[in-house]
């Protein structure tokens, strides 16, 4: 297995990983208010995510940046709730033009959970002499793998809103309301343990 090949698996295992599923939660929170239809903007919307994840990534693992890991630990549960309260505040995408928050949150939050990566990238990147390949080979395994999770989960929710007939609103909430949950559950436990 190439070096490329690599690092694109780890990024691939990083996401779909459910021992560490707080950035399934949080990629589950920022897609929760769209529909299928709504592709284009959910793929800017990941990928948004994507670049500040990559940055902090980066720039944690050149050294450039050095962040407390329990801090970032303790900060990634709560963009998950953050995020979760915004869906259960205001439960439908905007139809307007102009940036939406989620944008927002995937970019800013993507900049904290990219940190919480970065000791373990390092310690694998060891003495390589250069980053660029694992890290752009990492980012686009992210990548791909949150654009599954996010296909999966929206094509999940029009089936069980269509066959079940929920509104869309209310699935909207109970989703998100989940989502808050086990953020804070994430968040307690980052502090007690």
């Amino acid at each position: 297995m190439n070096q490329f090949q690599l690092y694109f698996n780890l990024g691939i295992q990083h996401i779909l990983d459910l021992k560490g599923f707080d950035h399934i939660l949080f990629v589950l929170a920022l897609a929760v208010v769209y529909m299928i239809k709504d592709w284009g903007r959910i793929l800017v919307l990941v990928t948004a995510f994507t670049i500040g994840h990559s940055l902090t990534l980066a720039l944690a693992t050149l050294k450039v940046i050095q962040i407390n890991t329990d801090l970032v630990e303790f900060l990634i549960p709560v963009t998950i709730a953050i995020t979760a309260l915004s869906n259960i505040f205001k439960p439908k995408s905007s139809s307007g033009k102009g940036i939406q928050i989620n944008y927002l949150f995937a970019l800013c939050f993507g900049l904290i959970h990219g940190l919480g990566f970065s000791n373990y990238l390092t310690s694998l990147l060891g003495k390589e002499q250069s980053i660029f390949t694992p890290l752009l080979a990492f980012n686009i395994g992210l990548e791909i793998g949150q654009v599954v999770i996010v296909v999966l989960f929206l094509l999940t929710s029009t089936l069980i809103t269509g066959i079940f007939r929920i509104n869309r609103k209310e699935w909207v909430l109970v989703i998100s309301s989940m989502i808050f949950g086990m953020a804070i559950m994430i968040l307690l436990d980052s502090v007690y343990w």
